[in-house]
């Protein structure tokens, strides 16, 4: 069980810190350009993009490096939690857009997440 947590933690932080970078870095225009699925930042003013940017990046870290440094390692499973309702936000989105495949999608990145929290505080926790 550790393995596939870890497994699942170190994919998730990877992609959602690419992703996070990548929409701080990348001007509006080429961001949304990367994929049908990017036009969600239409919605959203330019400080909002930053904000959303920083939070992926912060909870991909959030979800490694206290394990892997060894420093409140119950920060992990908090983190976890903290992006399955970032998550949520973001199927909100899609939902009211009316992005009904791409919705299908954050409801995986939520059961992964969820997954992920139950089986730090539960099934293999660090503390």
């Amino acid at each position: 069980m550790n393995i596939a947590l870890w497994a699942i933690a170190g994919t998730l932080a990877t992609a959602f810190a690419v992703g996070g970078s990548t929409l701080l870095l990348l001007p509006r225009e080429r961001y949304r350009a990367l994929a049908d699925n990017q036009r969600w930042v239409d919605d959203f003013g330019d400080g909002q993009l930053q904000a959303i940017g920083t939070i992926k990046l912060v909870g991909a870290l959030g979800l490694v490096l206290p394990t892997l440094f060894d420093v409140a390692p119950a920060l992990v499973p908090l983190a976890a939690c903290g992006m399955a309702l970032f998550m949520a936000g973001a199927g909100t989105t899609r939902f009211r857009r009316g992005e009904w495949t791409y919705l299908a999608g954050d409801l995986l990145f939520i059961g992964l997440f969820a997954f992920l929290a139950v089986g730090r505080f539960e099934l293999e926790p660090f503390f």
